[in-house]
């Protein structure tokens, strides 16, 4: 049977309902179906239709009468859940990360899902060449600019990008002007990943700029994570959000590094 589609005026607050049942779910691990059509005030075969979405989207497990998340490595890396996350944000922070950037540059962009609008709008600062790791990276740089793109090799993995002592050596032999990266985890100023081959890439791209940017937004602070690779002193410029707890940009200008904040209209936020 054919799916249901709501009118089209309905579909961004279907689309935004998705996403706020997805957040409850990944923040309490598991819950009952029942429970969140009480929550949601929606009758229990608009949750249905809602989870059968995001199920077929891989982005949570549909058991019976309930729903569970996946387990915290998966969302931590893999796109699909990344892609979603804090759009809005990812807007704001890349604007100003945009405004970083002088033209004529030779950039480094790591495969965060948090650059992707910075990737997607940087035909304005027209840099000469833009390296990479991620094939989104280099085909949104590619649409938007004239700039050369340099797609690093390596091993590719589920998590759309590619890493491993390959991707490590290419980066050992390009020098650029500034990358531009994010960070799944930081806590105290302390920059962590889950994967230990991505930390690894994000080491080298440091070591290969002359000038670093980190861009994160108020969720990935005060979170650890298996491997921790450097801290934000190693960036000369730290990006986030207003909703960023005060101690933690206090711990990032307490090693030298200066913090921007950007502000986001409370009904932009997801």
């Amino acid at each position: 049977m054919d799916k249901v589609r709501p009118p089209r005026g309905d579909r961004a607050a279907v689309e935004r309902r998705r996403q706020e049942v997805l957040d409850a779910v990944i923040a309490q691990g598991e819950v009952r179906i029942d429970d969140l059509t009480e929550r949601f005030g929606v009758s229990l075969m608009t949750m249905h239709r809602d989870l059968d979405e995001l199920a077929d989207r891989r982005l949570l497990r549909k058991l019976r009468g309930r729903v569970a998340a996946y387990p915290a490595l998966t969302m931590e890396t893999a796109k699909r859940f990344r892609v979603g996350l804090h759009r809005e944000l990812k807007v704001a922070l890349s604007a100003a990360a945009a405004e970083e950037i002088d033209r004529g540059q030779t950039l480094i962009i790591d495969d965060s899902t948090t650059l992707f609008p910075l990737a997607r709008g940087l035909g304005a600062r027209e840099p000469a060449t833009v390296i990479t790791h991620s094939p989104d990276v280099a085909r949104f740089v590619s649409a938007a600019t004239d700039a050369e793109v340099v797609l690093l090799g390596g091993r590719y993995t589920e998590f759309d990008s590619c890493v491993g002592p390959d991707t490590v050596a290419a980066l050992h032999k390009v020098r650029a002007d500034t990358a531009v990266l994010s960070v799944t985890a930081l806590a105290g100023g302390h920059l962590y990943h889950p994967v230990r081959e991505y930390a690894e890439v994000k080491t080298a791209i440091l070591q290969a700029c002359r000038r670093a940017l980190l861009v994160v937004d108020h969720s990935k602070f005060g979170r650890t994570a298996t491997y921790a690779h450097g801290d934000a002193g190693d960036f000369d410029l730290v990006l986030t959000d207003d909703e960023t707890p005060a101690e933690e940009i206090k711990a990032i200008q307490a090693l030298g590094t200066r913090v921007r904040t950007v502000s986001v209209r409370n009904e932009e936020r997801p």
